[in-house]
């Protein structure tokens, strides 16, 4: 079979969409459109990909460093077409055997589809296969012309009003023999209405020296389809929303009460017997252990659930752990890094940032806990705040095992309570707490007797 590589054409600045980001940077389920390409391409064993970049190269070449280091970046400065990238990047594919080309915005295709191309192409051992496919309204695509034998593609500005009735179009995703097409890439020229160098006379050249061309039509339109403005790219990401959940829910039992209001990116997996209750979103390499349950409005990204997790409605947790029967909410905000350990409680109003929260403890409601490592058993009081920040930097606090803070009580870090001490309600505590004591920082209480009355007398 020889080397075979691909190359994702990703220069262009997709107009349609109207906006400042590179079109392949905007983002489908949470993910990049370009992550997709890449991801089916990774899945059909495809290890040489290179991209083309070009406009909003910069983000996306970042991008691809940080999630994809292993993939080439070949710089198109000028976009003149999809044959043109193919020139600027002949350095790079030259040296394979053969050459998958496939478009940045094809967030749908998955590796079968790909698979299925290349063993065309291999089996009829052709100097190029394209995917091909019949829709009812083709406008804006190339149409596919086949006669006696030999075809061609007919961009849609170029065609006919006759060729533009054919509804075999192209997808823009090719298998090419390397040498062959290393022979005439040079040949092309951009006489048409676009002034640009198409890929697609490539084919027609080919057909055209007696090269063998074969079609493979594809039964799956959606499957192939171009994301171009910002109605296609909501539709793309309906379609690759339902694949997923409802592949989870077959394969592993998820239960989704409603499916059309629950999103989740490609990333999240799921342990068997989850329940997700409608208005959830999940994001990123999120986890979700079996029997956990996710209540409404719930957004999750980066984080991680045990077994048998209760989340209780209206619940922003990014880049967290939750430990197995721990119950969070409602309205609680776990981020950078909180841990929540196991069986362990984070009520109603709780910000949890940089903190470890252990076996069985409770922040039940109306508390700020950040940069704190609080022990097991132990009581976290309404209203407590580790007051962390100095101005200039943050400090930790520290909380032991089986301690009680009392309501209100503000923890001025860095500041260290030892395992079985209490604080009073309303306390400032500045200063580390024994084990086992009793710490109490606030005035003593004084009744100024008739203040109210002399005051009164003062207004008037």
């Amino acid at each position: 079979m020889g080397r075979v590589g691909a190359l994702v054409l990703a220069a262009g600045k997709g107009t349609r969409m109207k906006g400042s980001l590179s079109k392949v940077m905007l983002p489908v389920l949470g993910e990049p459109m370009l992550y997709y390409p890449l991801r089916a391409l990774s899945e059909a064993g495809i290890k040489d990909i290179a991209v083309v970049v070009g406009w909003g190269g910069e983000a996306v070449e970042s991008y691809l460093a940080s999630r994809w280091p292993d993939v080439a970046v070949l710089w198109q400065r000028e976009q003149l077409g999809t044959g043109h990238a193919l020139m600027v990047a002949e350095p790079w594919w030259a040296s394979l055997d053969e050459l998958l080309v496939l478009p940045g915005d094809v967030p749908l295709v998955g590796a079968d589809v790909l698979e299925a191309l290349s063993r065309r192409h291999m089996d009829e051992m052709t100097e190029a296969t394209f995917l091909t496919m019949t829709l009812d309204d083709p406008s804006g695509y190339g149409r596919v012309i086949q006669v006696d034998g030999r075809v061609r593609i007919v961009e849609d500005k170029d065609a006919s009003q006759a060729e533009r009735s054919i509804q075999e179009v192209n997808s823009g995703i090719y298998a090419f023999n390397a040498a062959s097409l290393a022979d005439l890439i040079h040949r092309l020229d951009n006489d048409n209405a676009q002034k640009e160098y198409y890929l697609t006379d490539v084919v027609r050249l080919l057909s055209a020296d007696g090269k063998r061309v074969a079609v493979l039509n594809w039964p799956d339109p959606e499957e192939l389809m171009g994301v171009n403005d910002p109605v296609q790219l909501a539709q793309a990401a309906v379609m690759l929303r339902d694949r997923l959940l409802y592949r989870w829910m077959k394969e592993f039992g998820l239960k989704c009460l409603d499916p059309n209001s629950v999103w989740i990116g490609p990333e999240v997996s799921f342990e068997e017997d989850v329940w997700i209750d409608p208005w959830v979103e999940l994001w990123g390499k999120s986890s979700i252990g079996g029997g956990s349950r996710i209540a409404s409005f719930t957004v999750i990204r980066n984080s991680k659930l045990g077994s048998g997790v209760q989340v209780r409605g209206h619940v922003v947790m990014e880049d967290s752990v939750v430990g197995d029967g721990a119950a969070i909410g409602p309205f609680a905000h776990l981020r950078n890094g909180a841990e929540v350990g196991e069986g362990a409680h984070v009520g109603k109003f709780v910000e949890i940032k940089n903190s470890t929260i252990a076996h069985g403890s409770k922040v039940p409601h109306l508390s700020y806990i950040g940069d704190a490592v609080i022990g097991e058993e132990t009581n976290i009081g309404a209203g407590t705040i580790t007051c962390n920040f100095d101005g200039r930097r943050k400090h930790q606090t520290r909380i032991g095992d089986r301690c009680f803070v009392g309501s209100d009580t503000m923890l001025v870090a860095p500041v260290s309570l030892g395992d079985d001490s209490y604080t009073g309600a309303g306390s400032v505590i500045t200063r580390d707490v024994p084990e086992g004591a009793l710490a109490i920082a606030r005035a003593r209480q004084r009744n100024l007797k008739g203040w109210a009355k002399k005051k009164k007398e003062e207004e008037r």
